[in-house]
């Protein structure tokens, strides 16, 4: 997001559907994550998101400093319980976190880094099913990684967004010939050898005047001029690179041999005819749902002006008669209005998944647009994730004791079912005390007073032992 949210605050609301906010709002100390809607038609599988303000979002000072939640990755299940959460180092920030498959098995992904006005300098990273790094990414060349895309192709490359600061004649869009703007980079890098196959530089394709951003207050209050935003890389189904720009409202097309903009959706040189009701503004989040419909997430901003709803778009090309038709649009119930941020993910049964980013909510819909799962959070989060997972930590569970209480933690043990707890006068001499449903990493189980021996066993489904602590006095 190029433009600081206490900037648009000021804003004529008037230009904003009614049924929606201007702006998200922050309620501090708010929960965590309220699970507002939980229909059984939904697909079964694990959220993914994060936690905290993304170094995505341009916030003021006086917003940023506010007492939030440290971020954090974080997995919940349907219900809202944790089953892992992995908050960084003091003074780094984490976002874009998701599963993906690298070398055909399923992975965890991040972005982990400091904000930047807007954008993010830092590290991409891949840890494996037992929650270990296995891999470390950027685009090498003095470039850092970005926070808005890392995403992994089935060939064993990376694409990874970046942003540079350079020195550019602005007098087209109003600034000084010698003015300071942020460029932006799409790379394609190799997972194993971190050798850079590809890279292409906005500067070098896109004309400044494409823009939406015009130079001034605006533009500049808070971060250095950002008249691209590039937020999202994917492939095209010929193995190009299709590469969504918030800065000028437009999707490229780009040959990933030559760097050629082969054609682009919506903006001011939109290469196909925008047929009725195809308009998305500041979108996110733009891949292809099949070889001619592409899906997005439209925050319906235009530079800093909301424009109406935000909304999961559908538009499918015509590349022989350059035309570009609506298939679907759908709303939040809520009439959300989304400033900054947001994804839309395909799931099975033709169900979607979305962020609806600083709006904030997160969202499973059905095909005919019903509301099959909703979730809010504090803060919003950049992108949210919603998959099968399967996660072996290498820890054994945890027992420890507060007052009359016991704690089962077992951070990232998706296959606990119930916790067992264990009691007696010494360690060779331990009895079933009592069996207690899991109820996320931290699971309370009343233990009275009694003192002694105590071990907590992990049972699955069936009844079988999958992990067990050490013994504890007590």
């Amino acid at each position: 997001m190029p433009i600081a949210i206490a900037l648009a605050i000021a804003m004529n609301s008037a230009n904003v559907a009614a049924a929606g906010p201007l702006l998200p709002t922050f309620p501090i100390g708010a929960a965590a994550y309220t699970v507002n809607v939980d229909e059984p038609d939904g697909n079964p599988g694990y959220v993914f998101y994060t936690t905290g303000l993304s170094a995505a979002v341009t916030v003021p000072e006086q917003v940023s400093a506010l007492p939030t939640a440290a971020p954090a990755n974080v997995i919940v299940d349907k219900s809202g319980r944790e089953v892992w959460r992995y908050t960084p180092p003091p003074g780094q920030g984490v976002s874009n976190f998701r599963t993906q498959l690298y070398q055909g098995k399923p992975v965890l992904t991040w972005w982990q880094g400091t904000s930047n006005g807007g954008h993010g300098s830092g590290v991409d990273y891949i840890a494996d099913d037992h929650y270990r790094v296995i891999e470390t990414l950027t685009p090498g060349g003095g470039l850092s990684s970005d926070v808005h895309e890392f995403r992994l192709t089935p060939d064993g490359h990376a694409l990874i967004t970046s942003y540079k600061e350079v020195t550019a004649d602005l007098s087209p869009v109003g600034g000084p010939k010698n003015g300071e703007m942020l460029d932006c980079i799409a790379s394609v890098v190799d997972v194993a050898t971190k050798k850079v196959l590809f890279a292409w530089d906005a500067m070098q394709h896109v004309p400044l005047t494409d823009t939406v951003m015009n130079y001034g207050p605006l533009a500049t209050a808070i971060t250095t001029y950002d008249p691209y935003h590039m937020n999202a890389i994917s492939l095209d189904p010929q193995g190009n690179l299709l590469i969504s720009f918030r800065g000028t409202s437009t999707i490229y097309d780009v040959d990933a041999h030559t760097g050629t903009v082969d054609w682009q959706l919506g903006g001011k040189h939109s290469s196909f005819t925008m047929g009725p009701g195809v308009a998305f503004a500041g979108q996110h989040d733009a891949e292809f749902a099949d070889s001619s419909t592409i899906r997005l997430f439209d925050n319906n901003v235009e530079g800093v002006v909301p424009q109406g709803l935000s909304s999961l778009q559908w538009i499918s090309l015509d590349y022989r008669r350059h035309t570009a038709t609506l298939v679907r649009n759908q709303t939040h119930p809520a009439g959300l209005v989304t400033f900054a941020t947001g994804n839309a993910q395909a799931l099975p049964k033709g169900d979607t998944f979305a962020s609806w980013g600083t709006a904030p909510h997160i969202s499973e819909v059905s095909p005919s647009g019903d509301l099959l799962y909703d979730a809010s959070l504090p803060l919003g989060t950049y992108r949210a994730f919603f998959d099968p997972w399967t996660g072996h930590p290498v820890d054994r569970p945890r027992l420890t004791f507060t007052g009359g209480s016991a704690h089962a933690v077992w951070n990232g043990a998706t296959g606990v079912a119930r916790w067992r707890l264990l009691h007696g006068d010494d360690e060779r001499n331990l009895l079933p005390q009592s069996v207690t449903e899991w109820a996320g990493i931290d699971t309370t189980i009343p233990a009275g007073h009694a003192p002694g021996s105590y071990r907590i066993q992990a049972l699955d489904s069936a009844g079988a032992v999958v992990g067990e602590s050490d013994t504890v006095r007590a």
